[in-house]
């Protein structure tokens, strides 16, 4: 199976199998979504929608954050991994976006990335699913499934296989592709004991292959 047939059967098989593929962050606009994203970093999805709940009932705007004592948001986000830094980080990032941005999420890699504790991943997080932009943010989960198919070849960084999968994947397919990957990496193919017997899509994989 060449690379283009690889990619081409794995479109193939997501579309039909996970058409409606999305992030299981809660959010109901951009600004919720951002403060997930930062909140999700080496933390459970399941573990931020709880705990922004609370967070967004005291602080839904970026102007209410902003206001907001770095303490008072630690409190609602204790139970998050590393919750001293992030609270810094999300104080900082709604002063930020209401005195540069008008309180609004920016829509460049470059403003997004000023943003504090917003990096690369993140700022292609909102890229992709607020602005529906070719952006392919790379976890853990993408990282593993991209190398382990063989969608990318000698990536050793995240950049790396970021760069590969937006090369091949067509644009449009960009965003979803995304959440496909990641969702595969967290229910199927998993870091340590890969589900390969239930996966749809070993037949196009270096792993599956190397490992029968």
């Amino acid at each position: 199976m060449t690379l283009k047939q690889k990619y081409d059967f794995l479109i193939q098989y997501f579309a039909e199998h996970n058409p409606d593929a999305a992030s299981e962050l809660e959010f109901r606009n951009s600004f919720e979504l951002i403060v997930a994203v930062v909140l999700s970093a080496q933390c459970t999805d399941k573990r931020v929608n709880i705990v922004t709940k609370g967070l967004f009932a005291q602080f839904p705007t970026p102007e209410a954050m902003a206001k907001a004592e770095v303490s008072e948001i630690q409190e609602l986000i204790k139970s998050v991994s590393y919750p001293n830094n992030k609270a810094k980080h999300l104080s900082g990032l709604a002063k930020m976006l209401v005195s540069d941005f008008n309180g609004q999420v920016p829509d460049t890699m470059e403003e997004l990335t000023r943003l504090p504790g917003v990096g690369r991943k993140t700022a292609n997080v909102i890229l992709a699913i607020v602005y529906d932009q070719p952006a392919m943010a790379v976890d853990t989960h993408v990282f593993r499934v991209a190398n382990r198919i063989g969608l990318v070849k000698n990536a050793t960084t995240p950049f790396e296989v970021e760069k590969q999968l937006t090369a091949h994947f067509p644009n449009d397919i960009i965003p979803k592709a995304h959440h496909w990957l990641i969702l595969h990496g967290r229910y199927v193919c998993h870091s340590r004991k890969p589900d390969c017997e239930n996966c749809g899509i070993k037949e196009a994989c270096d792993y599956y292959k190397k490992n029968r």
